[in-house]
């Protein structure tokens, strides 16, 4: 994109693990666009792999952020509101589920473990647009991750299908219900990238390997390919685009 496209806009970041992460594909793609930056790592474990790359994009705003520790998600906003008053967009690239529930069939995951995906993956993205909506009083994008899995059954998704679903539904909602305040919502779903988030979906190559054969482009999808969508989706040119699901997967989701 144009290095200005983004020019004056603040941003949020969420999801960043290390410098695989999808998150931070998106993250150097909002900057290189002319973005402020605002970015979290979950822990003081992944500090210092997001930290340096915090510094990289001259993120003025670094945070901690685990939306299952109380308050956290509410610091991160009231240092955005305090530093700058104001958010245009934010990225919420965050999922998680207990690795016995993951690699289980559905039918035998554990309520425990299908509520605690729920709450990190689905409603952590509902409570970040309610503490955001206050921010955008001039309009602004959310964004946040899926995968083809929520509307298509993929071999050893498993329980992250039903909730990454649900986060397609969210997004159809919160789309709706924040319109009017000229806040878009949309979903991007790209095909498999190897992160360190996606270690944790059993026979993961495999998937990675079938996206490489079977795709129209017969090519690898890698984190650069993702970033770019969503500095789209974060500037004016995107102004009429919400409540959607776009693929950025070199064309898989098309093939049965």
């Amino acid at each position: 994109m144009d290095a200005s496209t983004l020019q004056g806009k603040k941003g949020l970041v969420v999801g960043i693990a290390n410098d695989e992460s999808i998150a931070w594909g998106c993250a150097r793609a909002f900057r290189a666009a002319g973005a402020e930056l605002a970015v979290t790592w979950l822990n003081d474990k992944a500090r210092p792999y997001v930290e340096p790359l915090a510094e990289a994009v001259q993120a003025p705003i670094r945070l901690p952020l685990d939306v299952e520790r109380e308050g956290q998600l509410e610091a991160v906003f009231d240092a955005v509101a305090r530093q700058w008053g104001r958010l245009d967009f934010a990225l919420h690239s965050i999922a998680y589920a207990p690795r016995e529930d993951l690699q289980r069939r559905v039918v035998d995951t554990s309520a425990a473990g299908f509520a605690r995906a729920m709450d990190v993956s689905c409603h952590s993205f509902i409570r970040m647009a309610r503490l955001a909506e206050p921010l955008m009083q001039g309009g602004g994008s959310l964004m946040t991750m899926s995968y083809l899995g929520a509307e298509e059954v993929i071999d050893d998704y498993g329980l992250m299908g039903p909730v990454k679903a649900a986060l397609e539904s969210t997004v159809r909602y919160l789309a709706a219900e924040l319109g009017p305040a000229g806040i878009r919502v949309n979903a991007v779903s790209p095909g498999p990238v190897a992160t360190r988030a996606a270690s944790g979906i059993a026979h993961f190559d495999r998937l990675l390997a079938d996206s490489q054969r079977r795709a129209p482009m017969r090519r690898p999808l890698s984190i650069d390919d993702v970033g770019p969508l969503c500095a789209f989706l974060a500037s004016d040119a995107a102004g009429a685009i919400t409540g959607g699901t776009l693929y950025v997967d070199c064309g898989y989701h098309v093939l049965n």
